[in-house]
């Protein structure tokens, strides 16, 4: 049973805190690899390196969409992708445990379903610019 009282708050907290990861990941990318890094790690994946700045981009508007409260849900299921790309391109060969070297595809991938159950749930509690149903 699903305590409707308290629910709105619990998924709050899933979005400050995938919120605040998704903001802390774009932001390494942007500050620390700078975009140019990232395009040669996405480009060293055998994929287009604009594609590294893309998603740079997608992780710092979703992370600050997800902590405001903006859309959401239809954010969470765009970010659902993203992770599920980093599962299957940069850590699906590094094996299962995030422990391996280069990091195995289990976490990726438990933050998509993540992503995906919050883009079920709805947009939580203090959201500032709730999904329309």
């Amino acid at each position: 049973m699903t305590d409707t009282k308290l629910a709105p708050y619990g998924i709050l907290v899933l979005r400050l805190v995938t919120g605040a990861l998704f903001l802390t990941h774009g932001l390494t990318k942007l500050f620390v690899f700078t975009p140019a890094g990232t395009m040669g790690f996405f480009q060293s994946l055998g994929l287009p390196g604009w594609l590294g700045v893309v998603t740079m981009i997608a992780e710092i508007v979703g992370g600050l969409a997800l902590i405001a409260g903006i859309y959401a849900r239809i954010v969470s299921f765009g970010l659902t992708f993203i992770l599920l790309g980093a599962a299957f391109t940069a850590h699906w060969a590094n094996g299962f445990s995030f422990a391996n070297q280069g990091g195995g595809w289990e976490y990726p991938m438990m933050w998509a379903a993540v992503q995906f159950a919050l883009a079920l749930l709805g947009d939580g509690a203090y959201a500032l610019r709730p999904t329309r149903k």
